[in-house]
């Protein structure tokens, strides 16, 4: 792997912080309290799930080693963000985001893409910094405070763990393949997400 092109995504994915526009918190009350709220929020929004799973994905196909280490980075980013987002909150959110992160950590995983742990971490530390902001200002509004972040960074803990144990354990290339697909599907949503933001503008 060249820096060039790795270059260029992470580029990519930054430049999708330039286009704010108005904030979506989709949040669902469960009736259980704030940290369940929260919980249900990071499994009901496709926006933190996909790119989470995706990312968990891509490190798990790159071996044990990257896939610890983003288990407990995405989380810990996430939750940074989060708490910076439930001090200053903001009622921006960035549509752009969302599809450049389903198309470029879907086409990673579908290209199998060999990645260095230092792009690993850093993929990971933008990802839940960024999302874990917009969380954290969405559990602000919301009034769900630091409880309803924790129920996010808990589902987010489970999901990655998931995600990444399952890539990691598939050796065979028949298997591999089988995530590598999962990882397109991702991708295609973001293709998808792209053409609706064009056909509204």
């Amino acid at each position: 792997m060249t820096k060039g092109p790795m270059h260029r995504w992470v580029t990519l994915l930054a430049a999708g912080l330039l286009l704010p526009a108005a904030a979506q918190a989709h949040l669902v009350s469960t009736g259980l309290g704030p940290f369940y709220d929260g919980l249900s929020h990071f499994v009901l929004t496709p926006e933190d799930l996909l790119p989470a799973l995706a990312l968990a994905l891509l490190v798990g196909l790159n071996g044990a080693l990257a896939g610890r280490t983003t288990l407990f980075v995405l989380p810990a980013a996430w939750l940074a963000g989060g708490l910076i987002g439930l001090a200053w909150p903001t009622t921006a959110s960035v549509p752009a985001l969302t599809i450049v992160s389903f198309l470029m950590l879907g086409a990673m995983v579908a290209a199998d893409l060999r990645l260095r742990l230092a792009w690993s971490i850093g993929l990971a530390v933008l990802l839940g910094g960024v999302n874990g902001y917009l969380n954290g200002s969405a559990m602000a509004v919301a009034k769900l405070g630091l409880a309803g972040l924790a129920g996010i960074v808990s589902a987010l803990f489970v999901a990655v763990a998931l995600a990444a144990a399952l890539a990691v354990a598939q050796r065979a290339p028949w298997a591999r393949i089988v995530v590598r697909v999962a990882g397109s599907w991702v991708a295609a949503a973001g293709l998808l997400l792209l053409g609706w933001s064009l056909r509204a503008a």
